[in-house]
C-alpha cells in the first residue's frame, strides 16, 4: 500500500496505464490515461477460428495469444505514442477465465513489470466490465447498481466505491451468455450465439411461444435459466416429433424476450429496494441491442439513471481493464512477481 503523501503525487499528474487481457479468445492491450481517457485499445478477435469448432477451445486460445500478445501490446504503445518509459504501471487480469489463457498475459504483464521496473496490479475481469462504464459516462460516480450479464456471469451488484463491490444477486446455473449460446446453437445459428440471436430476433414474434421466467424462491435478485433453456429444447424437440416447422425467428424473439424480461424486472427492483438512482449495465451481453432497449425504457419509467458502455467495452478489452487498474492504483494496490492466474476468482476477492 501507499502513503497518503503518495496517492496525492499521484493524484497530481497524469497516470498511464499499460492494461493486458487475455481472459478468454481476444488478445488485448490498451493504454489508459487517468482511468477514463482511452488513447488506444487494441483486440485481436479468435473467434473466426473458434466457430469452426462451436465455441472456445481453451488450448488454442491459449497458443494464439502467445502468438499475437506482444504484437498487440506494441500496437498499442505506437497508437498511444509513447514508450514503455512513459508508462505508470501495467494492469493485467488475473481471474477469472480459461487458465492458460490467463496465464499467457500474467507472465507477459510480470516481464515487462520487471524488465521495466513498473509497478503490476492485478485485475479482476468482471471488475474491468463495470469499469467499462467509466470510459465513456465521465460522471458516473459510485454508489451505483450494476447488472453483470455475460458468458460466464449473470450478477446483480451493488458497486458501493472504487473497487468496493457487493453481489447482492446471481444466477443458480446457467449464465445468460451461456443459455444464448445453447440456443442459439440448437436453432442453427452457431457460435458466438448472442448476436446472432439478437439479429434474428428482429424478425421474430417476442410472443409467439410463452416461455418461462426463472423465479427462485426466497432469493428475489438471483437468476435461473436452466429451465428456460430446457424449455425452449422441449419445444423444439416436440415440433420435430411432430413434423411441425420451427419458426426460427420467433424461437430467437421469444426466448430473448424472456431472458430480458427477468433481467430487467430484478435489476429494476434490486435498485428500487436498495435505494439506488444510478444503474448500469455491463459485459458481453450488455450488448445485446434489444436489452438496451428495454433497460432504458424501465428506467425511464422508474426515474432511473441508466449507464451503458459501447458494444465494443462489453465485449472483451484491456481498456476497461486499465480503468479498473487505475482506481486500484490509486488506492495503494500492488502486486508481486507472484501474481498468478485464478481461474475461479470471486469478485471482491485479492
Amino acid at each position: 500500500m501507499i502513503s497518503k503523501m503518495e496517492k496525492e503525487d499521484v493524484m497530481a499528474k497524469d497516470t498511464l496505464i499499460l492494461a493486458i487481457e487475455t481472459s478468454c479468445d481476444e488478445t488485448a492491450a490498451a493504454v489508459v490515461k487517468n482511468g477514463r481517457e482511452v488513447l488506444s485499445n487494441i483486440i485481436s478477435s479468435q473467434i473466426e477460428l473458434h466457430k469452426l469448432y462451436g465455441g472456445v477451445v481453451p488450448e488454442i486460445a491459449s497458443r494464439k495469444h502467445i502468438e499475437k500478445i506482444n504484437q498487440v501490446i506494441e500496437e498499442a504503445l505506437d497508437v498511444a505514442e509513447i514508450t514503455l518509459r512513459d508508462i505508470d504501471a501495467i494492469g493485467v487480469t488475473y481471474g477469472p477465465g480459461l487458465v492458460g489463457a490467463l496465464l499467457v498475459g500474467v507472465a507477459e504483464a510480470k516481464a515487462i513489470s520487471f524488465a521495466a521496473n513498473k509497478p503490476l496490479v492485478g485485475v479482476h475481469h468482471i471488475e474491468g466490465h463495470v469499469s467499462a462504464n467509466f470510459i465513456e459516462n465521465k460522471e458516473l460516480e459510485p454508489p451505483f447498481l450494476c447488472l453483470i450479464v455475460s458468458g460466464g456471469h449473470t450478477h446483480l451488484v451493488l458497486v458501493k466505491a472504487y473497487g468496493e463491490y457487493e453481489i447482492i444477486g446471481r444466477t443458480r446455473d446457467d449464465a445468460a451468455g451461456e443459455a444464448f449460446d445453447k440456443v442459439a446453437r440448437a436453432i442453427g445459428l452457431g457460435y458466438p450465439g448472442g448476436p446472432k440471436i439478437d439479429k434474428l430476433s428482429r424478425e421474430g414474434n417476442k410472443k409467439a411461444i410463452l416461455f418461462p421466467r426463472g423465479h427462485i424462491e426466497g432469493s428475489p435478485y438471483d437468476f435461473s435459466f436452466s429451465g428456460l433453456k430446457s424449455a425452449v429444447l422441449n419445444y423444439i424437440n416436440s415440433c420435430e416429433m411432430k413434423n411441425e416447422e420451427i419458426n426460427r425467428a420467433d424461437v430467437a424473439a421469444s426466448f430473448q424476450d424472456a431472458v430480458i424480461d427477468v433481467l430487467v424486472t430484478k435489476t429494476v427492483m434490486a435498485a428500487k429496494d436498495f435505494k439506488m438512482e444510478r444503474v448500469a449495465i455491463a459485459g458481453g451481453v450488455a450488448a445485446n441491442s434489444s436489452l438496451r432497449e428495454a433497460m432504458i425504457t424501465a428506467c425511464k419509467d422508474n426515474g432511473l439513471s441508466f449507464y451503458y458502455p459501447s458494444p465494443i467495452f462489453c465485449t472483451d478489452n484491456a481498456a476497461m481493464i486499465g480503468t479498473a487498474a487505475y482506481y486500484e492504483y490509486l488506492k495503494g494496490t500492488r502486486s508481486g512477481l507472484d501474481l498468478n492466474a485464478v481461474p475461479n476468482l470471486k469478485i471482491g476477492e485479492r
